[in-house]
């Protein structure tokens, strides 16, 4: 086990409980799920006690997984039967459990927030006193006040959950996620850490031809948030021959209703549609040339490092968390959220081919080195120490 003295306060190993809707292999999800299960897995390869409380929520009309205790790649994971089908995940059974044996944690990380899960779960761990790091990935930014329920939301916000957050550490995956936060929440802390991101084992070799048209790639769950809408709208303004690729998937209506925009501005032909990829996921983005993310609102986006894991140079939208970076390290280009703008830039670096050879050479070994699990590790154990220790001071 891991052990490190907190001021002399806190020296044993750790037991930490990691609590979270969903779970593998509910991967239809998105990117939370799978963030959570990296980090438990990293967690517990360090030698870090670590269990996982969840439901068996596992997406809409897909039915949901039977509940119990099982061993996922060696993570010991508990499923609770949830009574609401909805993005609530209302779980009685796991908040119980929770209540009974949350004393035998240390710390209990909740992953993110507008769900009866996270948000009780924090109620019953902070009223048996037991130290809270809140996750919010994305769910307490301004868009998430303006969409879906907002009024329900921010009454709650004003009259409850503002009260739990002061009480907790919040971990953000980047700064610009943390500069939001700071006009919601008041918290104990902050602490910045970048998600853990799944990288490949080998990296798939790049296929670059001057034969074939400019190949962009959206890589993502298909769903207005991420504004997929624009990168059809700037297929019209885009100079050279291009195919895009829609790999996800998403409410039916919702992507009928591109395929629609798609035929109306005569761009059809020019779009696949691949639907939800996960085993060859790193060989369709290695096919790629630019992986395009124009979101209105995104706390990390692990797609992005996966992309530049494989060579694949990135657009994204100012409002994506990874933006900064993606500038910083210039593997990329950053657009407004609109189609004119997004043209500009997919122009800009696809009439730049030694940029784009540039990133498929350098972009993986800069990832492997920034996003390298050992570290990420040593900063998540870190942050628990601190919790622990702000809690131990009162």
């Amino acid at each position: 086990m891991h052990a490190i003295c907190v001021k002399k306060i806190y020296c044993k190993p750790l037991k930490i409980l990691q609590i979270n809707a969903s779970y593998k292999p509910a991967f239809i999800y998105g990117g939370p799920t799978m963030s959570v299960a990296a980090l438990s897995e990293a967690l517990l390869k360090a030698g870090i006690d670590t269990e996982v409380y969840t439901t068996t929520a596992n997406g809409k009309g897909k039915g949901d997984f039977a509940p119990g205790a099982q061993s996922v790649d060696g993570v010991k994971v508990h499923y609770f039967k949830r009574i609401t089908g909805d993005h609530s995940h209302f779980s009685p059974a796991l908040l119980r459990h929770l209540w009974q044996t949350v004393k035998q944690f240390d710390v209990v990380h909740i992953h993110a927030w507008w769900n009866l899960v996270s948000m009780f779960s924090a109620l019953v761990a902070l009223l048996r006193r037991v130290p809270v790091v809140v996750s919010p990935r994305g769910t307490l930014s301004c868009y998430t006040f303006q969409h879906r329920n907002s009024l329900v939301k921010s009454l709650f916000h004003q009259l409850i959950a503002q009260r739990l957050l002061k009480r907790t550490i919040i971990h953000t995956t980047a700064a610009m996620e943390q500069q939001n936060l700071q006009t919601v929440a008041a918290p104990r802390g902050y602490v910045i850490i970048p998600n853990f991101v799944a990288l490949p084992a080998e990296i798939p070799n790049k296929k670059t031809s001057e034969d074939r048209p400019l190949r962009l790639l959206y890589f993502s769950r298909i769903d207005p948030k991420k504004n997929p809408d624009l990168i059809i709208k700037a297929l019209p303004h885009v100079s050279l021959p291009c195919m895009l690729t829609f790999a996800g998937n998403g409410d039916d209506s919702y992507i009928e209703s591109l395929k629609t925009l798609s035929n109306t501005l005569g761009v059809a032909d020019r779009i696949n549609w691949i639907g939800f990829r996960k085993d060859d996921k790193f060989e369709v983005m290695a096919d790629h040339d630019i992986m395009v993310l124009p979101s209105q609102d995104e706390n990390f986006a692990n797609v992005v490092i996966e992309s530049l894991s494989v060579g694949t140079a990135v657009i994204v939208s100012k409002t994506v968390g990874l933006a900064d970076y993606v500038a910083n390290k210039q593997l990329g280009l950053i657009c407004d959220t609109d189609e004119l703008s997004l043209a500009q830039q997919i122009n800009l670096l696809a009439n730049n081919p030694e940029k784009l050879n540039d990133i498929a050479t350098n972009a993986p070994q800069t990832i492997r080195a920034d996003f390298d699990d050992k570290r990420l590790t040593s900063q998540y154990i870190d942050l628990y120490h601190k919790t622990i220790g702000l809690s131990n001071n009162g």
